[in-house]
């Protein structure tokens, strides 16, 4: 049983079709990861538009996996980068993304043997 991801929306939209299911953790593995080094770069280089973008590609894969916590994380990201936050406003959120996003790509991984 999956712990940080559920799959009841793909499943949901897919008819069950276990192929399309798969599909999309293969596309949250080639992905997100490195749409999550593109939020920590904009955030060193203090660049908002690259966080914005980044944040915003991902959001719809988390919303899609049942990646609640993720998800909210993802939106104040978006938020923080449209009112040109301070770094420090958002360093734990983007941890917590982070770190959330590891476990699930672990997690995947295993489950789906990639």
């Amino acid at each position: 049983m999956a712990l940080h991801y559920n799959l009841s929306k793909v499943y949901a939209i897919s008819d069950n079709d276990v192929e399309f299911a798969k599909q999309i953790m293969v596309l949250f593995t080639e992905e997100v990861p490195p749409e999550v080094k593109n939020i920590r770069r904009g955030l060193k280089e203090k660049d908002y538009e690259m966080v914005y973008h980044a944040a915003h590609k991902i959001k719809p894969t988390l919303d899609m996996l049942g990646m609640d916590l993720a998800y909210e994380e993802v939106l104040a990201i978006e938020t923080w980068s449209r009112s040109e936050g301070k770094k420090k406003e958002i360093k734990e959120v983007y941890k917590s993304l982070k770190d959330k996003i590891e476990h699930a790509l672990k997690e995947i991984k295993k489950d789906y043997s990639l």
